[in-house]
C-alpha cells in the first residue's frame, strides 16, 4: 500500500532570475541589470552580488544603490516623438543631450523599447517595465517597425523588392524588410520601409549596401502604435485598456490598433494614427517645431 503524500510538507517557494526581477520593477532593462550587478551595485540579504546567476525569492531582500528595490509598479506605456540629436540613453559619455533628460520627470523612471539612432526621429515607446520593453523588442513577438526613410541616389526598384528575402551586409544576415519606393524627387527619394527586428542602424546600413545615402529616419509606427500627429518632443500615455488588448496579441495574433481620443472615448482602427497629440511635452517642447512633419498616412498598412 503506497504511502500518502504528505500534506503539511510544503514546496519550496520558486524565484526569479536578480536580473528578471528589477526590470520588472521598473528600474533598468535586464541587460543593465546584469551589468549593475558586475558593478557591485546590488546587495541580496545584506551581502554584495557579483554574478547575475542567482535566483531570488519574496523573502530576499534586494537593495540597488543603497535603496531596497520597489515593490511591481502599475505597467504603464508612453508614445514619445524623439527629435533628431539625442541619444536614447540615461547618460552618455561623450555629454551629448540624450532622451531621458527631456522627457517630463512626471513619468519617472522609465526605460525605451528599442532605441532610435542619434539622428533618426519619430516614434519611441517608453515603459516602466523593463520586462515588457523586452518582450515588445523580440522579432518573435511579430510586430513591425515602420519607418519614412528619405535616401540619397537612384532607387533600383527591383533591389527593393529583393529585401524581402533578407540580406547580408558586410557577413551579418538581416531578416525579411519590406521598402517600397514612395517618391523619386530629383536627387533624393522618399521610401517606406517595414521590417521586425530593427537591428543597431539597420536600415541605413542596408540602404548603404544598395548605394543609397539616408539622410531622413523617421520612425512612425511600432506595432500597432503610430506616432501620428504628436508634435516632436510631446508624449502620450496608452491607456490601461488598449495596452492590455494589445499586449494579449502580442506574440500570437497581430494586435489590433485601436486608440483613444482625446475626450477619452474609445477608437477603433488606425486610431492612433489620427490621435491628437498629449499636453505633456518635453521640456523646452511649449511650442509645436517649426517645419514640415513628415508622417504616415492614417489606414496604410505595411
Amino acid at each position: 500500500m503506497s504511502e500518502k503524500p504528505d500534506k503539511t510538507s510544503k514546496e519550496e517557494p520558486k524565484g526569479e532570475r536578480i536580473a528578471k526581477v528589477m526590470a520588472r520593477a521598473g528600474l533598468c532593462s535586464r541587460r543593465e541589470a546584469e551589468r549593475w550587478i558586475v558593478e557591485g551595485r546590488v546587495r541580496v540579504d545584506g551581502k554584495i552580488l557579483t554574478s547575475p546567476a542567482l535566483t531570488v525569492t519574496p523573502d530576499n531582500t534586494v537593495v540597488v544603490d543603497g535603496k531596497p528595490l520597489p515593490g511591481k509598479a502599475q505597467t504603464r506605456l508612453w508614445r514619445y516623438h524623439k527629435p533628431p540629436g539625442l541619444v536614447t540613453s540615461h547618460s552618455d559619455p561623450q555629454g551629448r543631450a540624450t532622451v531621458f533628460e527631456r522627457i517630463p520627470k512626471s513619468l519617472g523612471r522609465v526605460i525605451s523599447v528599442g532605441r532610435l539612432d542619434l539622428n533618426s526621429e519619430g516614434l519611441l515607446l517608453l515603459t516602466n517595465d523593463g520586462e515588457l520593453a523586452r518582450r515588445l523588442e523580440l522579432p518573435e513577438t511579430g510586430w513591425t517597425r515602420r519607418y519614412r526613410v528619405r535616401v540619397h541616389g537612384h532607387v533600383n526598384e527591383a533591389k527593393l523588392e529583393e529585401l524581402g528575402g533578407g540580406v547580408t551586409v558586410s557577413g551579418e544576415v538581416y531578416g525579411p524588410i519590406k521598402a517600397v519606393l514612395d517618391k523619386q524627387q530629383g536627387a533624393n527619394a522618399w521610401l517606406t520601409v517595414s521590417l521586425q527586428e530593427g537591428r543597431n542602424r539597420e536600415i541605413r546600413k542596408v540602404m548603404e549596401h544598395l548605394g543609397l545615402d539616408v539622410n531622413r529616419l523617421i520612425r512612425v509606427a511600432y506595432g500597432a502604435f503610430q506616432l501620428g500627429q504628436l508634435q516632436r518632443g510631446g508624449t502620450d500615455e496608452v491607456t490601461g485598456k488598449v495596452l492590455r488588448e494589445q499586449l494579449s496579441g502580442a506574440g500570437g495574433a497581430a494586435p489590433r490598433q485601436q486608440g483613444k481620443k482625446a475626450d477619452g472615448s474609445a477608437k477603433s482602427q488606425q486610431g492612433w494614427a489620427r490621435n491628437k497629440a498629449s499636453k505633456t511635452t518635453a521640456k523646452g517642447s511649449g511650442k509645436k517645431a517649426r517645419g514640415k512633419k513628415v508622417v504616415s498616412k492614417s489606414g496604410k498598412k505595411p
